[in-house]
């Protein structure tokens, strides 16, 4: 990036300025920061110690709890910050590094929730030749392509972003370093920018739902062709909480990215950023452990043997 602005610092607005409202935010968000690392952290786990989750599934679904980390951990702390000592300046490169992290992050969800979405399909429409369909390193080169993607699309934008010159405003009217808001302050033509904005977020985006789509058109179909209820209860169940987070993802982040900036609202867009910033991974983990039977009983048996080495001990 060439040191072509004179701004040297962003200012935060954050999400509001009442005075009486940031206490309560503060405490609000550190709780859901907090059940954030420890769902995902404990989904994680919870996967690495019970064999009978290292399955396709569950190798996915611990990247996505990973990436819940990842780009809660790039928002709050600053947002929580912000709130308690009222500290809203960051810096330009800290501007930058918070959005590269975040885009890498949302980028990678993206296509692991496509990724998820192939799996179900190979596990529910061919369940003979599953095994040899999700192998090892099919599941690898999947996760691995995710984070490439992720890493590249974030490289652009942070390019196309940074490239411009800062020279009038350092205010930004959102509570983290979104491209979005951050491109509205620049002084120079920015309409190439968000043009790149809109048509890479929109590939991104629709090109996962397209595979999320077909796969389920597929799903459904086998479902349908099923003349039992214990032949189709089983695929609705280890369906349903991933169409659930398929479902708060994309609807936020639609909101937010493929649509022209001049149709953006700075109130909707904070809103919806809350959502899928902080609400959204923490909410995960606990839609695939209430709908899901394999994951509460593993973690039952954690518990049990918890419970066994205390009595051991005392």
């Amino acid at each position: 990036m060439e040191n072509n602005t004179e701004v040297s610092e962003f200012i935060l607005l954050g999400l509001t300025n009442a005075p009486e409202l940031q206490v309560p935010l503060f405490i609000m968000f550190t709780l859901i920061y907090l059940i954030t690392l420890t769902g995902n952290l404990g989904m994680i786990i919870l996967i690495l110690l019970d064999s009978h989750l290292h399955t396709p599934m569950y190798f996915f679904l611990s990247n996505l709890s990973l990436v819940d980390i990842g780009y809660s951990s790039a928002v709050t702390p600053k947002v929580l910050t912000g709130l308690l000592i009222e500290d809203k300046a960051i810096s330009y490169s800290a501007c930058a590094a918070q959005m590269f992290f975040f885009a890498v992050f949302a980028t990678v969800e993206n296509y692991l929730l496509s990724s998820m979405a192939y799996d179900r399909y190979a596990a529910v429409c061919n369940p003979l030749h599953y095994t040899t369909t999700m192998t090892t390193r099919v599941c690898a080169c999947l996760a691995i392509g995710c984070y490439v993607i992720g890493f590249l699309n974030a490289s652009i934008q942070i390019g196309d972003t940074f490239r411009l010159s800062f020279c009038m405003s350092n205010v930004i009217h959102h509570f983290f370093c979104d491209k979005p808001a951050v491109i509205t302050l620049s002084c120079s033509e920015k309409h190439i920018s968000e043009l790149i904005l809109v048509l890479i977020s929109s590939f991104n985006v629709f090109f996962a739902l397209l595979v999320i789509l077909i796969s389920y058109l597929f799903i459904l179909i086998t479902i349908l062709k099923m003349h039992t209820g214990k032949g189709y209860q089983k695929p609705l169940s280890t369906c349903g909480s991933h169409l659930i987070a398929i479902f708060l993802f994309y609807i936020t982040v639609i909101i937010m990215y493929v649509r022209p900036s001049s149709s953006h609202s700075m109130d909707t867009d904070k809103i919806a950023s809350v959502f899928y910033t902080m609400i959204i991974p923490m909410l995960n983990p606990i839609v695939y452990t209430l709908r899901n039977k394999d994951v509460k009983n593993a973690f039952m048996k954690v518990v049990e043997k918890a419970k066994c080495s205390l009595d051991s001990v005392f």
